[in-house]
């Protein structure tokens, strides 16, 4: 099999849990260090499937590699090869097929409830109708045309959103408490104020580990729908 392309635009945001997965389904992956000067391919014949990850710009300022990423994402989309998105990588998904990005209503930083929004989650999600998923965004994105929208929250309205094989989150399924824990590192440069969508680290702390192992329950499923889709 192909690997799976994996982009990582920032050091401390790495593919944590989604690599776990796919070294247990013995999928190769290849990780590509964008942050770090790495070249953005210009086609996606070479992997079975692309995932990208989160990271603290804007899918709207003008950065170098946002261009061709926005282009390589439209056409792994053409030739139906698999597109996962987490965060910024959603949004970038979403900008690339035609979506909007623009600052969500609140932040959302911490552990916070995502619910089914469409019957669409059921092939992907199957029995579960709601869980805790980790967050940490200021901005969001719209649903693009041709997509459906299957999670939401109570205070960032579109969460996920599939199309065909493809699904972009606005919410972090792919957390470690390691990462968890070096995130936390640059909570008061946030300079968000504790409410009911902005957590403190030491309230992400309580439960972690129960709060995680529920998350992967649901990681585990959208990722096993998603690698039913790779390309050969």
């Amino acid at each position: 099999m192909k690997p799976v392309a994996i982009f990582r635009h920032s050091p401390g945001e790495g593919p944590g849990y989604f690599a776990t997965f796919l070294d247990a389904h013995s999928v190769p992956w290849q990780l590509h260090k964008t942050d770090a000067g790495a070249a953005v391919p210009d086609d996606p014949d070479a992997y079975s499937g692309l995932c990208f990850m989160g990271g603290p710009m804007s899918v709207n300022d003008e950065l170098p590699w946002i261009a061709p990423t926005l282009a390589l994402i439209r056409a792994a989309v053409a030739k139906d090869i698999p597109v996962i998105g987490h965060c910024l990588g959603g949004q970038l998904m979403s900008k690339a097929l035609g979506g909007a990005i623009g600052r969500n209503p609140v932040k959302e930083i911490g552990w916070g409830k995502v619910a089914v929004a469409d019957a669409a989650a059921t092939p992907w999600l199957g029995d579960i109708d709601a869980f805790d998923a980790f967050h940490w965004h200021g901005e969001t994105f719209t649903i693009p045309d041709g997509a459906t929208r299957i999670l939401a929250s109570p205070y960032c309205a579109n969460q996920a959103f599939v199309m065909g094989p493809h699904l972009g989150m606005q919410c972090h399924v792919e957390m470690t408490e390691a990462l968890i824990r070096l995130w936390n590192q640059q909570w008061a440069a946030e300079s968000a104020t504790p409410s009911a969508s902005v957590q403190t680290p030491e309230q992400m702390y309580e439960g972690i580990e129960a709060r995680i192992a529920a998350m992967r329950l649901a990681a585990d499923r959208l990722y096993a729908k998603w690698i039913d889709g790779l390309r050969d």
